[in-house]
């Protein structure tokens, strides 16, 4: 039973602190919908997308308002495509990406996740078609989001992998260049991808998960800073429990909204996603939270392992208020959607090589940034593969969303609007890696793999 205090604590989180539930996320399995004809799969996945999800936006609204609680966004996760599309003749899958869009527009929903493969050990051909595709896919459809995941702990890295998907990032900024390259801000490249991650642009539906499931993510970086403001000078062990108290509460709070829309829509609850997931509004952004520990900038030299203590608290928290804890669950640090990292970058405080590090205790990895547009593919290759090698041998999910930024240089920025902001361009190494990343080839797992 919540006391008056604990109301009237969430009504200040909501009012006051930027608190929401970031999205109710539901997964759906495309498995059924594989046919050797790609117009007849089509169908298939309309149907069922639009059956199943059809309610999902009015039983977010209507939780909203029984619980006064926001809900920012109401998605879809499926099924990898690559999965679904390669028992079919289709000479590419954008006919695959224009159907999720609209079943996405027909619910009514933002985004639409799994237009995906997962290739950390070798291609199939149904791979390396829906990977092509992506381009064209991302240029051509508003909600559709893509994900590639290129490396495991116990694959190792996949180099070629890697350098098709820098080329089709690259390619995917110049389609899309009269809108900042946005298409970019659609696709990330994931080492150890969980496959319940209800945030987009990285969510699918993983092959072991039910027929359709319900995943929330919650965030509340504006309720964490505030938490530590009022501790005052409190020190590193205290400020830890603090934060991982707050995390319970959250966690709590997601949970229940997410049982709540599970049992609305008659499917599973799967897990909620304790996230401090920030957004461009003032006073919700993770680097505030790092200066309220006492750096002056984010980016300053204890940067790490601040958002080590953070990290770590937020685990904590949410592992103790639920036994269903999933996703990502941690901080994120994204530049583009932070107003706090965009002051650091435009202060000189936070460059990408301190961002990598900083990737090494967070949650995912490099999110959010613009690069000049002229960056060479073997240059965001290598920087992929820096990426892939932290989460590959620390056993951590790790991933990157860069945007090559068509026709922009350092210093200039690129606007994307809503939660995905606006960005500077961030140097890069002018230094060259090409002789290393042609090599091709898989970077053998660390002999910690062998576990079994």
């Amino acid at each position: 039973m919540l006391t008056i205090e604990e109301i009237l604590e969430t009504i200040k989180m909501v009012q006051e602190e930027n608190l929401d539930i970031r999205t109710i996320t539901m997964g759906i399995s495309l498995r059924d919908c594989s046919d050797a004809d790609h117009r007849a799969a089509c169908r298939k996945i309309y149907d069922k997308i639009t059956r199943l999800a059809g309610p999902l936006v009015r039983a977010g609204e209507e939780i909203s308002r029984e619980y006064g609680l926001p809900i920012v966004n109401k998605r879809i996760s499926v099924t990898p495509i690559a999965l679904v599309a390669e028992a079919s003749s289709a000479a590419d899958y954008c006919c695959y990406a224009e159907t999720l869009d609209r079943a996405a527009e027909a619910v009514g929903v933002n985004f639409i996740g799994g237009f995906s493969a997962l290739v950390h050990k070798g291609f199939t051909g149904g791979d390396r078609k829906l990977i092509e595709s992506i381009p064209r896919a991302l240029s051509e459809t508003e909600r559709v989001c893509a994900s590639i995941n290129v490396a495991t702990s116990r694959a190792g890295i996949n180099m070629d992998a890697i350098l098709l998907t820098s080329a089709v990032i690259k390619k995917t900024a110049e389609l899309t260049a009269s809108r900042d390259s946005i298409g970019c801000a659609k696709l990330v490249v994931f080492a150890n991808v969980p496959e319940d991650n209800p945030f987009m642009a990285g969510a699918f539906h993983g092959i072991g998960e039910p027929d359709c499931v319900i995943n929330t993510g919650v965030s509340g970086p504006g309720v964490v800073r505030s938490a530590i403001i009022r501790v005052g000078d409190a020190d590193l062990g205290e400020l830890s429990e603090t934060i991982k108290k707050m995390a319970f509460k959250i966690t709590r709070m997601g949970e229940l909204v997410g049982r709540a829309a599970a049992k609305k829509l008659g499917v599973p609850f799967g897990i909620v996603d304790v996230s401090l997931a920030p957004t461009p509004a003032v006073g919700d952004s993770v680097a505030e939270i790092l200066q309220e520990m006492g750096l002056e900038r984010c980016g300053a030299p204890g940067s790490t392992a601040a958002l080590a203590l953070l990290n770590d608290a937020v685990k904590k928290g949410g592992a103790m208020a639920s036994s269903y804890v999933g996703g990502l669950s941690g901080a994120f640090i994204p530049v583009s959607e932070d107003a706090g990292m965009i002051a650091a970058v435009d202060d000189g405080a936070l460059t990408i090589e301190k961002l990598e590090a900083m990737t090494a205790v967070c949650s995912v990895g490099l999110d959010m940034i613009a690069i000049p547009g002229d960056t060479p593919v073997e240059t965001i290759a290598a920087i992929i593969a820096d990426e892939a090698a932290i989460g590959v041998f620390n056993h951590k999910t790790t991933a990157v969303r860069l945007i090559p930024a068509a026709g922009k240089k350092v210093g200039d920025r690129v606007e994307f609007g809503g939660l995905l902001g606006r960005a500077p361009v961030m140097a890069v190494s002018r230094f060259s890696a090409a002789a290393f990343v042609n090599r091709g080839g898989r970077i053998p797992a660390p002999i910690h793999s062998l576990r079994n």
